[in-house]
């Protein structure tokens, strides 16, 4: 690097030690007093100019070739933020880093049962497969799948053959047209227009059917017990036909006619 006429100019290549001289530079007054050989009078510049000069050095590639990439930049300043923020959360918590280890714990058991509880949330509203496979079955075949899985405590497959002998038996009562390729929520959708008093029943059966098919939940017990105990009561509802009072208004108006 030498200077000519009160301007700063540089050679193709500089030692690695030219950072730090050029970084003393930077902290200089007012204005810098650059000599390099022995034999030139030093020669002082402004301090503006001198640090232009400096950042277009230090810009050049060959003193950034051993720079970490932009991973590794990310991944570092990633870290430094978490340690950042694990070192304030430690100081406010009481008991220092051991009592943030034991809220963490507790966060993370709290977080472990509401999804050994809930289970996988559902990706959509409704079901997208079938609820019958290939090969119809009758609805007392699938009750009796439904109750030998329920003997081995296979819940998940328990509830699935239940809410097959549900829909069966309705379109075997001929309440449900023998649709192939229905959905559980479909099913529950035309069932309660046929049995409205179990209307929210049916769409709970449906929800639960789905979660457990489609959704990787586990089934319990009680939503097995729940399920029976609606296909019983199914089992003894008559239907709501809309033309039922037709009849009974036919026979009152020829009734008053006669009268």
């Amino acid at each position: 690097m030498s200077l000519t006429g009160g301007f700063l100019t540089t050679v193709p290549a500089l030692p690695h030690t030219a950072e730090a001289a050029v970084r003393a530079l930077l902290r200089a007054g007012d204005t810098a007093v650059l000599s390099l050989a022995a034999d030139e009078p030093p020669v002082t510049i402004p301090r503006d100019p001198a640090r232009e000069a400096a950042r277009r050095e230090l810009s050049k590639r060959m003193y950034h070739e051993n720079d970490p990439g932009l991973l590794q930049r990310a991944m570092d300043a990633l870290w430094d933020w978490l340690g950042r923020l694990f070192n304030a959360t430690s100081t406010a918590t009481p008991g220092g880093a051991v009592g943030l280890m034991v809220v963490l714990l507790a966060v993370v058991a709290v977080i472990g049962a509401l999804w050994w509880r809930l289970g996988t949330p559902r990706s959509g509203p409704t079901s997208s497969a079938v609820l019958f496979d290939d090969r119809p079955r009758s609805a007392a075949e699938h009750r009796a799948a439904a109750e030998a899985h329920a003997a081995q405590g296979h819940w998940n497959q328990a509830l699935q053959e239940r809410m097959r002998a549900v829909v069966r038996s309705l379109e075997e009562r001929a309440l449900l047209d023998a649709r192939p390729g229905r959905t559980a929520d479909e099913a529950a959708a035309e069932a309660g227009r046929t049995l409205p008093t179990h209307t929210e029943r049916l769409r709970t059966a449906a929800r639960d059917f789905d979660d457990v098919t489609y959704g990787g939940r586990t089934a319990s017990p009680q939503m097995y017990r729940r399920l029976t105990e609606l296909d019983d009561d199914l089992e003894r509802t008559k239907p709501a036909l809309a033309n039922s009072s037709a009849p009974s208004t036919a026979h009152n108006a020829r009734q008053g006619a006669a009268e």
